[in-house]
């Protein structure tokens, strides 16, 4: 307990110093010289700090706290380092991981296409051997960072005529390609624009950076998913802590907070958040949960969704009107409450749609039988 003090002591304090308006890109590299990315990737051999998990849930809350800027090297980290570490080679290993570490490179995922959203099964995205290379013709969608990104892990199809589960491969994919890869923004009914469409027109990948084998694509994304709800879920809370605090205090401001059924809802939003905080750190401690990610998803989806709701319910009339200030990130004139109602609409369905995760829960926690089919 005393080195986690003293441990928060010290990242609050670095984040004090250290934190404030700069570049996005430039952030990662500030949080590279101080070794804060890949603090629980292990023994440091990267150019990372180590810490263990208390210390790592320390750091997340802390980093929350502070205000810092999103991040955009959380891909990397949090994704692809940790994946590279279960599944990939030791070139592998070394290649890519010090500079997710140095914050000098960043990455986006390759998973979802047009006809394959949260059915990753369904990717028709094709990688055709050729010597030394693959070469990769396809379409991915809802790419987060597409436009920022030098790396992008893609599942493709290696194997022509296979179906399902079978036949996907796991490979890295520089972006840097002109000709061969295009992004084009994704424009939202927010007005903003933070996932994009990726076109790959021949692009290559090398053999080199096949991660887990030929073949082997659908364990390695698996594998990758089951890490992408850990750590990193604390933070959200956090946020999502940030934005509730704001509905309420919108609420007492304008009275609202009498009326007994938007009062009945706040303190249940507040019930919930913090059963999810708990359950976080349970499965946390527990070491791994096969469940775990699915529950996760679906507790703060539906939770988040519903904070949108209730935060323009407080404003009752009033948050159907406008425009407002207006500025490159809410185009529209959106205020806060309108922006977390109309972008929460999807917490549902990305990352994984609630019914995926419930078959999901179905099937591989409680051994339901599958659904059939045809």
């Amino acid at each position: 307990m005393d080195d986690d003090r003293t441990f928060r002591a010290e990242a609050r304090d670095w984040l004090r110093r250290h934190c404030h308006d700069q570049d996005p890109r430039e952030w990662e590299r500030e949080l590279g010289r101080g070794g804060w990315i890949g603090i629980g990737w292990g023994d440091g051999s990267y150019g990372n700090r180590t810490a263990g998990l208390t210390q790592q849930v320390v750091w997340a809350e802390e980093y929350a706290r502070s205000g810092a800027p999103a991040r955009v090297g959380h891909i990397g980290e949090n994704l692809l380092a940790p994946t590279l570490i279960e599944f990939g080679d030791r070139a592998q290993r070394d290649r890519f991981l010090p500079p997710v570490a140095r914050g000098d490179e960043l990455w986006c995922q390759g998973y979802s296409e047009p006809g394959a959203g949260s059915d990753l099964a369904a990717v028709r995205t094709a990688a055709v051997r050729d010597g030394d290379t693959y070469r990769i013709s396809g379409q991915k969608i809802w790419t987060s960072l597409a436009r920022e990104a030098d790396w992008c892990f893609v599942l493709a199809r290696t194997e022509p005529g296979s179906a399902r589960h079978r036949g996907l491969s796991f490979l890295l994919v520089p972006m840097d390609q002109p000709g061969r890869i295009e992004v084009r923004p994704i424009r939202q009914m927010t007005g903003t624009s933070e996932f994009n469409e990726v076109f790959f027109d021949g692009a290559t990948a090398r053999a080199g950076h096949l991660v887990g084998g030929e073949g082997n694509g659908w364990r390695v994304a698996m594998g990758l998913l089951a890490l992408e709800r850990g750590v990193s879920t604390l933070v959200q809370q956090i946020g999502f802590g940030a934005e509730l605090a704001a509905v309420v205090r919108a609420a007492v401001a304008s009275g609202a907070v009498d009326d007994p059924v938007l009062r009945d809802r706040l303190v249940r939003q507040w019930a919930e958040l913090r059963t999810m905080r708990w359950n976080a750190l349970r499965t946390l401690g527990a070491g791994g949960d096969a469940g775990a990610p699915s529950v996760a998803k679906l507790l703060w989806g539906g939770w988040h969704q519903r904070l949108g709701e209730l935060a323009v319910a407080v404003r009752g009339a009033g948050a159907t009107t406008g425009p407002y200030d207006w500025s490159p990130e809410r185009p529209y004139g959106l205020d806060a409450d309108q922006h977390l109602f109309l972008f929460s609409r999807a917490d549902t369905i990305y990352g994984g749609s609630d019914e995926i995760q419930r078959t999901i829960i179905a099937e591989r926690v409680l051994g339901l039988p599958k659904e059939q089919t045809g």
